[in-house]
């Protein structure tokens, strides 16, 4: 019956063609049967004749929610916003877990929440750890609920296979965290315990924070990004009392990966610090890591820094941060993955993507961002002076690389001294392999 009437409004179409309401008709038909491409077509032809038609632009994001086309349908959603119903709110929440954009759809699931304290999506739960009402989760301990609100909680669905290169660090955490949650009685045996600390240092933009997540998404584990604004405070004691309970709300809900970014804010070296009370987080910190009165079996703890030779040497002590890792640019192969990744869903031709790949010696995953996006707005302003969409191709990106330098650059220039003349314990010798320097 359906089909039938599809038919007849394809007909009628075909001598009204500028009959907004009928083609908004058959869309929202198409729909319903499950014809996404078809559906969208129509969406995107009654927008084509009706700017900003809210009842097309809402079928055509789900269209695109359908296909897969997640990042498609965030754009279309983002300019509804302010104005989207609950079912197509839930969606926008969706593509916005798809797109690893766990903040922002955990701010706009508290808001559905707020707004509906009974309702409850089990797809959205899975990924995002928040308390859809008093009344469903009883259970939870008040003030474990209250932590996990306070130090975001999240379960990344990104994986190993989702970061370029890098292979030496995922073997390190395969090593430290992975291995031995899969053969957790050949580790018994040797006495490993599952954990420990890794502390990841490189120049900025290359992916210690990315390869953070996809250890959590790996083990199926959760997640706690930790930056400085979570630890300290201006009140004497609540700093070490805010580390406290971020270990503690990790060890509650093992296996957890615990990410402390820029850690070398928190533990700097206490011989540079005038300030006790810097000190005594210093020293609550290093307790923590040492899990002396507490067990750290099965929390992960990793950190980044782009400045090691600024840590306290005490976060190097075994037990502590004892695995301690370069993060270098990626090389050709992994910049090749990078470019392939980010230019997914964008309109190219047929880019040489190893070609341009090798032109980018030293660039970090963020500076071959900025370069793509660097390309993008070329493209846009030659799309808006000719009124349609115009590819990106292997020589707009040659280009852009011509423009956009690498930012590690001025990393190295400081590294290469720390290397050279402060490298005693041998720490940093894997940069001066980087940089083809021998002592």
């Amino acid at each position: 019956m359906q089909n039938e009437s599809i038919k007849s409004l394809h007909e009628a179409l075909q001598y009204s063609p500028d009959n907004v309401p009928l083609r908004l008709h058959l869309a929202e038909l198409m729909l319903q049967e499950k014809m996404y491409p078809e559906a969208a077509g129509q969406f995107t032809e009654t927008l084509n004749r009706s700017y900003g038609n809210t009842r097309a632009q809402l079928g055509l994001a789900s269209c695109y929610y359908h296909q897969k086309k997640y990042s498609a349908a965030v754009i279309v959603y983002e300019q509804l916003r302010d104005h989207l119903p609950q079912d197509a709110m839930v969606l926008y929440i969706r593509c916005l877990i798809k797109e690893n954009s766990l903040q922002q759809a955990a701010e706009l699931y508290q808001k559905i929440l707020v707004q509906s304290p009974g309702f409850k999506d089990e797809e959205i739960d899975q990924y995002l750890r928040l308390p859809s009402s008093s009344a469903t989760h009883q259970d939870i301990d008040e003030e474990e609920e209250m932590l996990s609100q306070k130090y975001f909680m999240e379960k990344p669905r990104l994986k190993f296979e989702d970061v370029g290169g890098m292979k030496r660090v995922k073997d390190e955490i395969s090593l430290k965290i992975i291995d031995p949650l899969k053969n957790p009685a050949l580790y018994k045996a040797y006495g490993k315990k599952i954990g420990g600390g890794i502390l990841l240092y490189g120049p900025p933009g290359c992916g210690k924070t990315f390869i953070a997540k996809a250890t959590a998404g790996e083990i199926d584990a959760k997640f706690i990004n930790i930056g400085l604004h979570d630890i300290l405070d201006m009140w004497v004691g609540n700093s070490e009392k805010n580390l406290h309970e971020i270990f503690e709300l990790a060890r509650k809900n093992a296996p957890c990966v615990l990410f402390f970014d820029e850690v070398d804010a928190i533990g700097a070296s206490r011989s540079d610090l005038r300030q006790s009370a810097m000190r005594h987080v210093i020293n609550q910190f290093l307790a923590e890591l040492d899990g002396v009165q507490t067990n750290n079996e099965g929390v992960l703890i990793l950190a980044a820094t782009n400045a090691p030779w600024s840590v306290d040497a005490a976060f190097r002590r075994p037990g502590r941060f004892d695995r301690i890792i370069f993060v270098e640019p990626p090389d050709a192969a992994a910049r090749e993955e990078i470019l392939q990744s980010l230019l997914k869903e964008k309109p190219t031709e047929s880019i040489d993507t190893k070609k341009v790949a090798e032109q980018l010696n030293d660039f970090s995953g963020a500076d071959i961002k900025a370069l793509i996006d660097l390309a993008i707005e070329d493209k846009l302003r030659e799309a808006m002076s000719l009124g349609t969409i115009q590819p990106i191709t292997t020589k707009d990106l040659l280009k852009a690389g011509r423009t956009q330098k690498p930012t590690t650059l001025e990393w190295f220039a400081s590294a290469r001294n720390y290397a050279l003349y402060a490298n005693e314990s041998g720490l940093y010798d894997e940069i001066l392999r980087y940089l083809k320097i021998k002592k």
